[in-house]
This record gives C-alpha cells, sequence and structure tokens, in this order.
C-alpha cells in the first residue's frame, strides 16, 4: 500500500488523483465538495479573470464572508500569477475604501451582504463582482454572469501568485505588506504548501480540518491550506461560538485547527458539564498565534486536549518559530525555536546583539536573504529593518538553548520609577480570575512615577462593576506577582476593541486616558 506521504500531494494534484475526495465538509452555507468540484470552481474564475486581460502581479481583493467562496477565489487568484487581497468584513466603509485605493486593486469581489461598504470606488477598480444570490447592482456584476462560458479545466502557465496583506493596525493604520513573486508552477507551490503543513502533523488524508477564525486572517489562510494541500478537508465555520466549536470537532473527527488565544478563554469558561459533553480526543494538531496566549489558559488547555497545541510566532511580515507540544511543556511560555531558514537575534537599541537570557529587541532573519517590503512606503520598511533582519516590535529573550520567550510589545511596555513592567504578564494573571472575561493592562499618566498600572477589564456574564470586584481583582494578581507589576487601579468596560484575529487594539484603549495628558500613544 503506498505511503501518503508518498503520494502526489498539493491541492491541484490531489483533485487528479483523487477527484472524489471530500475537500469542503460542513460550510455556513451548506455546500460540500470534493476536490474535483473545488479545482474546476477555481479554474473557472481563474479563465474569467484571465479573460479581462489581468496581468502578473495585478491585485485582486474580495471581501467574503466565511465560506466556500473565500478558498475558490484564493485558489483561482493564486494558479494565475494574481496578489490576492482579503478585506476584513468587519472594516467600515472608509477603511475599505482606504485600504483599496493604497493596494492599488483593479477588481473587487464582494458578497451581497456588503455592497454597502462600498459606496464610493478607487478609479483603479475597473472590475466588480458580486457573489451571492442576489440581483447585482451598484456597478457590480453578478458572479453566474462573469463566469458564464469559462470552462473548468486547468489554465494554461499557470504560475504561483501571493497576497498582498495589511496588517491589523493595532498600533495605527495598516499597513500594506508585498514579497516578490517566485515564479513557480502552481502545482509545485502547492505541494510546498503540503510541506508546510507536514511540519505541524497535519496527516495526508487523514481527518479534517476545523476553520473556525476569519478567513481573511492570513494565520487562518496558511493552515487551512496547509489542511487541504494534504488532503484534508475543511469544517468552515460562521461566527465563532465555544460550544458549536466543541460539537463540530466531535461531529466531522477534526484532527487539526487554527485557533487564536481568544478562543482558548471562551471555551475554557463554558460550564465544566458543556465542556465534557464533547469528544475532542480526535484532535491532533491544533495551532495558535496571532495574539499572546497567557500561560494558565495554555496550561489549562493543555490538560483537557492532551500535548496537541503548537504555537507559531512571527507576524504578517514572516514567520519566525514554532513551539511543539511537548517543548512547550518542557519550557513553559516559549514560542519556541526558529524555524528552518530563519534566525532570530535579539538586539540592544544600538543593534548589539544580547546574550541568554538578556532583554531586548527580537529581529527576525531569513537566511536564503527574502525579505518583504511595506508597500509605497520605504521609509518604514527601512525603520524596521536591520540589515536583513526586521523586527515587528516585540520585546522578549533567548534562553540558552535558543528557545524563544516574549516579553511584550514594545509599544506595550509600561515604565514606572524607572522599572520595566511587561502588560502581557499581568493579563495572563489576571484572565485566570473567575469574574474576569478579557483585560488589558496599560500604563496611564502618573505625576511622581511617570505611568502607573491600570487594568481595565471585562466582566464575565453574571459579574458587575464594583468597588469590591475591583479590589478582589487586584488582591488576586498581588497574591501572584511582585507588587510593582500589578495594577493599582481597575476600570470596568462592556467590550474591549479586539481584532477578528484577538488582537487588543490597546492604542484605543490608552488614548482616552492621555487625552488630557496632552499626549497620544
Amino acid at each position: 500500500m503506498q505511503h501518503p506521504w508518498d503520494q502526489r500531494l498539493g491541492v491541484w494534484w490531489i483533485a487528479e488523483d483523487h477527484p472524489d475526495a471530500p475537500a469542503i465538509a460542513e460550510s455556513p452555507s451548506g455546500r460540500t465538495l470534493t476536490f474535483g468540484e473545488l479545482t474546476s470552481a477555481a479554474h473557472r474564475v481563474s479563465h474569467a479573470l484571465r479573460a479581462h486581460d489581468l496581468q502578473t502581479g495585478g491585485v485582486v481583493a474580495y471581501a467574503l464572508p466565511n465560506d466556500v467562496d473565500a478558498v475558490i477565489w484564493q485558489l483561482a487568484t493564486n494558479q494565475i500569477g494574481l496578489r490576492y487581497l482579503t478585506l476584513n468584513t468587519a472594516l467600515s466603509a472608509e477603511e475599505f475604501a482606504s485600504i483599496l485605493e493604497h493596494s492599488g486593486a483593479t477588481v473587487l469581489v464582494s458578497h451581497a451582504d456588503y455592497l454597502d461598504r462600498f459606496p464610493a470606488l478607487p478609479d483603479d477598480i475597473t472590475l466588480r463582482i458580486m457573489v451571492g444570490d442576489h440581483e447585482a447592482g451598484g456597478g457590480f456584476v453578478a458572479e453566474a454572469d462573469f463566469l458564464a462560458g469559462h470552462p473548468d479545466t486547468p489554465p494554461a502557465d499557470r504560475t504561483q501568485g501571493d497576497a498582498i496583506r495589511y496588517s491589523s493596525g493595532t498600533t495605527g493604520k495598516p499597513k500594506g505588506i508585498v514579497r516578490a513573486l517566485d515564479g513557480r508552477e502552481a502545482s509545485e507551490a502547492a505541494n510546498a504548501l503540503a510541506i508546510f503543513g507536514r511540519a505541524f502533523d497535519f496527516r495526508p488524508f487523514d481527518g479534517t480540518h476545523l476553520v473556525s477564525t476569519g478567513m481573511h486572517h492570513a494565520g487562518c489562510q496558511s493552515f487551512y491550506l496547509g489542511a487541504l494541500n494534504v488532503g484534508q478537508a475543511l469544517v468552515i465555520q460562521g461566527r465563532f461560538d465555544a460550544e458549536k466549536t466543541l460539537s463540530a470537532i466531535e461531529q466531522h473527527g477534526v484532527t487539526t485547527a487554527y485557533m487564536v488565544p481568544t478562543q482558548f478563554v471562551r471555551m475554557l469558561k463554558l460550564p465544566a458539564d458543556v465542556r465534557e459533553k464533547y469528544d475532542v480526543s480526535s484532535l491532533r494538531s491544533v495551532v495558535h498565534s496571532a495574539a499572546p496566549c497567557p500561560l494558565q489558559v495554555k496550561k489549562e488547555m493543555m490538560a483537557w486536549w492532551g500535548p496537541v497545541i503548537w504555537e507559531t510566532y512571527g507576524g504578517t511580515e514572516g514567520p519566525a518559530t514554532i513551539a511543539k507540544p511537548q517543548r512547550w511543556l518542557e519550557r513553559p511560555g516559549t514560542v519556541g525555536r526558529p524555524i528552518r531558514g530563519v534566525r532570530v537575534k535579539i538586539l540592544d537599541d544600538g543593534g548589539r546583539e544580547l546574550g541568554a537570557h538578556d532583554i531586548g529587541d527580537v529581529y527576525i532573519e531569513r537566511t536564503d536573504g527574502q525579505s518583504f517590503e511595506y508597500r509605497n512606503d520605504a521609509e518604514l520598511t527601512e525603520s524596521v529593518h536591520r540589515g536583513t533582519a526586521f523586527t515587528i516590535g516585540d520585546v522578549g529573550y533567548l534562553d540558552d538553548d535558543g528557545f524563544l520567550f516574549i516579553c511584550d510589545r514594545a509599544k506595550d511596555m509600561i515604565i514606572s520609577g524607572g522599572v520595566n513592567i511587561y502588560p502581557a504578564e499581568v493579563e495572563g494573571v489576571l484572565s485566570s480570575h473567575p469574574a474576569v472575561a478579557d483585560v488589558a493592562v496599560i500604563g496611564i499618566p502618573d505625576p511622581e512615577w511617570g505611568e502607573q498600572v491600570k487594568a481595565v477589564v471585562e466582566l464575565v456574564p453574571g459579574h458587575e462593576p464594583a468597588t469590591g470586584l475591583a479590589d478582589d481583582i487586584i488582591a488576586f494578581c498581588r497574591a501572584r506577582l511582585a507588587g510593582f507589576k500589578c495594577p493599582r487601579s481597575v476600570d470596568f468596560d462592556s467590550a474591549l476593541p479586539r481584532t477578528e484575529a484577538g488582537k487588543l487594539v490597546k492604542r484605543q484603549i490608552r488614548d482616552v486616558y492621555w487625552a488630557d495628558a496632552g499626549r497620544q500613544v
């Protein structure tokens, strides 16, 4: 019997060799597809796009919900040398317009539900396509009309495209990140994604992959493509629901998944009898990234699901490390060691490389010399680089064995009385308080110390803001951390601002407290 890894892998080759294998096992629209059906749909889109004379490197933007269409359009653009731009459907009309104009996109694909987000479009958008069973309007053409007459056979001269990705904008205006197209043939590039999946123990034709985060997000895309390219079918969910996620894992025998830490927190907050009702023993590899995972949260998830939780560290600009489950259990808190082809180093403010356990700025360097640029912003691109190494703004250290530990974002660090305080550490403790659903720890003005520590807390339903509860939260922290790290005050908020990838938008929270001091952070 042929070993799974001895077969031709990658979505295009799997469709040739195993056309009837399931590719989409569940979706919010109810559509299910085999690999043959999925790739045929992508081929039709590719032919239709080529009929409009798009050039290699041209940008196709789409605003689509979590569903099958997002996969089809990504595969279609990716095999004919185009750049795809996945728009976060939570953005406002103004944000959509700004990103579209900056990206240079000439094609816009939108679901009918989002047409009101596009009251005006940049002049460069010459082709507008509407996905969904609604009558097209506002200059959009219905997808069925766009595809009419085009074949579902592979297009000629297939060459790998790539994304143009916009950072989540937690520290300011989103930045467009692009890399040079490498000219690889599409099937060879898809096979490379299968190898990517193998690195995380995504086994060929074994179980299903859960898609439970926003499909516009780079991390989610990387891992659902990695799963598809080893022959795992996708179980696509819409808006995240903690219990429905557990139900889907049991129902579909999910073996792999990509998640963000806020999802772990919400599942852990479920009553014990609900958590215990579902069988999650099929899980083998659950990868998380995008935001720091509190230490206690990760420990509790490992205790519940077993040693199946992997962590990646890096940014939209590029990946850096992997923490395998057993390695993390040996060194709780690490984000792992550098992946093959990447070097991580810790630099001081002057660019001098620091030794083990010395805290400094984390820099990432690809050993093959490949890098990225921020679109139309040479100054910003240069500012994050030291030679070929770049930083995404984090502070951390390497241990004696080269395992990386992240302390916090450099912009989030609090300096009180000349002492550095890392909010992520404090948030990790406070998140385990039974009344805390979410928490942001920030520095606020202090006339004596420069900054003092404040916690802004979103409460679990059933708890109400009260002075006594604030005091209890502070005492909870003081019992677990040094006093100088703990909040001196607690405010309550009904909903803390987070991106769909789970990152706190601390800038919005801090600005409120620094406005009277004449400073925005």
